[in-house]
């Protein structure tokens, strides 16, 4: 009998034994499950994906009430897939629910709200700004709390009048707000949020966030008898300004205190750039300028003034953008001459004694105005927790004149790339002038390019050092004018609006 046939009969004899035994043979029929993954790790396989979802919903009452909702789900990061098998192996939800509980969070119906920073310039270089996400169970609640921090920027009649379109149309001077907005990119999506974050039901704590950065209990301090607003501020490194927004009863830095009033001196830290585009017309005094003289006949020292200087006066038309209330760029938008401004005109002797008698600088007379434009942006004193040690000077446009402030010898002149040894850091293009009587200035954030004296320059009150500009830490074209008693950075810095 050949192989091939030999193993036909085994086959047919074992098919006779089991036909004869009365056995038959049966196929199970494929059914519909459902395999739980969290994390993308299989946890079971379960007949039921609402089952588990009820189970969830019936087992997390104290989620419902904590929230005040009417459903509970199951975590982000649970996939729930279903498939055909012939695996008799299920797991009860139960089982699958005590995997999860514990190991990732349970989720409820809400919003989920994304923040985009704001990139920010700090010396040379770009700082990108913080994203933040913010939860919310009702949509309305960060709606409000978003209008309440506007309100916090911007007085409630300016905001009151600017929604209702009611504001007072500009005939000779005054402001119209043309936009408020928020810088940052927000978006706002429904979604099944995680129980384990920060979830806000109260648009007065998401206010205090948005505003502080934190929802934790702000400093107070408790209003002493003779205490005013500006004496709180400054001994708390505020600005007025800051103290107003923390404390948003008081309307101005003149209200009256009450000894034993609690006030906030929480520094404020805004998690979202409200901006307020202006359109402003004032009415601006146009400093004169000192001309300078040479008289071949007269000494050096000798010094008389033969014409008085007299300020002129301009309507200025700009366009100011602040961000959370401060101001941050001037557009000069145009100016008209109301009363043109008269020179100075002093007269200097230029006779010399011989050898070593005509580098003397005079220092005497009053401080001239280190700009073509008047409008202060900035001032000196606290903001936001640091000591803003000038003012800020803006509306002149790229390249506009800077002038030196009063006579003296340049010492720096110079652009920064880097390096914050001195503080210099953030300053660009600058220029640093010894007045020869303990006195500094430092003239800031000039235009690339737009230094026009050198060090050991020596330079008359008034005469044209530089062109204004954005170089450094700045956001918009402007001065940084800094007085200081000592040299900068060393010694003490001054309030240069005392000296005007």
């Amino acid at each position: 009998m050949t192989k091939k046939l030999k193993a036909i009969t085994i086959v047919i004899l074992i098919l006779s034994v089991f036909l004869t035994a009365g056995f038959s043979f049966k196929i199970k029929a494929p059914k519909t499950v459902y395999r739980v993954y969290l994390k993308g790790k299989s946890l079971g396989l379960i007949k039921s994906k609402k089952a588990l979802e009820d189970y969830i919903d019936e087992k997390q009452q104290e989620i419902k009430e904590e929230y005040g909702v009417d459903k509970v789900y199951a975590p982000e990061d649970i996939d729930i897939i279903k498939e055909i098998t012939f695996n008799e192996d299920i797991t009860s939800v139960k089982k699958i629910y005590n995997k999860i509980e514990g190991t990732s969070p349970f989720t409820i119906n809400g919003y989920k709200i994304s923040i985009k920073g704001v990139s920010s310039t700090e010396g040379h270089e770009t700082v990108k700004g913080e994203n933040k996400t913010i939860y919310v169970i009702e949509k309305d609640t960060f709606v409000e709390a978003i209008d309440n921090t506007v309100k916090s920027f911007i007085s409630e009649e300016d905001y009151n009048n600017f929604a209702n379109d009611t504001q007072t149309q500009i005939d000779d001077t005054g402001k119209v707000i043309e936009k408020i907005y928020l810088e940052n990119k927000v978006t706002i999506k429904k979604q099944n949020i995680p129980v384990d974050e920060k979830i806000y039901q109260d648009k007065v704590e998401l206010s205090q966030y948005l505003l502080f950065g934190t929802t934790e209990k702000q400093k107070e301090y408790v209003v002493k008898a003779g205490d005013t607003i500006t004496d709180i501020a400054a001994n708390n490194q505020m600005a007025t300004e800051e103290f107003l927004i923390a404390n948003p009863s008081y309307t101005d830095e003149n209200s009256l205190l009450a000894p034993g009033q609690v006030v906030n001196i929480g520094i404020i830290d805004p998690q979202v750039n409200v901006v307020e585009q202006d359109y402003v017309v004032e009415r601006v005094a146009k400093k004169y300028t000192t001309e300078v003289r040479y008289d071949n006949n007269q000494w050096v020292g000798y010094q008389a003034t033969t014409q008085r200087g007299v300020d002129g006066e301009n309507r200025v038309t700009q366009r100011v953008y602040k961000i959370n209330g401060e101001i941050k760029t001037i557009e000069p938008l145009s100016t008209e001459v109301l009363k043109a401004a008269i020179n100075e005109i002093v007269v200097k002797g230029k006779k010399t004694y011989g050898s070593g008698y005509g580098n003397h600088v005079a220092v005497s007379g009053s401080w001239g105005w280190p700009a073509s434009c008047s409008s202060v942006s900035s001032y000196f004193g606290w903001r936001w927790g640091s000591l803003h040690k000038g003012i800020d000077i803006a509306g002149c446009g790229e390249g506009s004149y800077i002038f030196a402030a009063n006579a003296g010898t340049v010492v720096v002149s110079e652009r920064t790339r880097g390096g914050y040894s001195l503080g210099y850091g953030t300053n660009g293009e600058y220029i640093i002038i010894d007045h020869g009587n303990g006195y500094y200035s430092e003239y800031a954030h000039m235009c690339p390019g737009c230094r026009y004296v050198k060090v050991g320059d020596v330079v008359e009150k008034g005469q044209p050092i530089g062109g204004m500009g954005r170089t450094g830490a700045a956001t918009g074209v402007h001065l940084h004018f800094a007085i200081w008693s000592g040299y900068p950075f060393r010694g003490t810095p001054l309030n240069p609006m005392n000296f005007y």
